[in-house]
């Protein structure tokens, strides 16, 4: 059996965006409450029990909410346009050093219906 361990945060932020439909709201200021789960994958330590400490799990996601939270995301160029997918794969590379068994982030827009994953399966 494989452990899956999620913890979610949140951050509000705002982006431009050019696009072929619905282009003015989207070449506008404008700006979103994200959701973020990440997800680690593995085993537990026999010793502790634990996949990862979630106290250490926490501060890893804490940094980088300080990184997106009241940002304007255009001025983040790691980013690239700020679309969904740009952002899931940010916040893996952002994690992955910390969080090695980093399986899965999904990052959602709940109040427009919008979420995207990228998944190491």
């Amino acid at each position: 059996m494989i452990y899956e361990l999620t913890q979610e945060f949140f951050f509000d932020a705002a982006h431009t965006l050019e696009r072929t439909i619905e282009t003015d709201s989207s070449r506008r200021i404008h700006g979103h409450t994200y959701h973020v789960l990440v997800s680690l994958r593995g085993q537990p330590d026999p010793k502790s029990g634990m996949l990862m400490d979630l106290g250490y799990f926490r501060a890893a996601l804490a940094k980088l909410r300080d990184k997106l939270d009241h940002r304007f995301l255009d001025e983040i160029p790691e980013i690239g346009p700020a679309t969904l997918e740009n952002l899931c794969a940010y916040v893996w590379r952002e994690l992955e050093g910390e969080l090695p068994a980093i399986a899965r982030v999904t990052l959602e827009r709940r109040a427009g219906g919008d979420r995207c994953t990228l998944s190491r399966d």
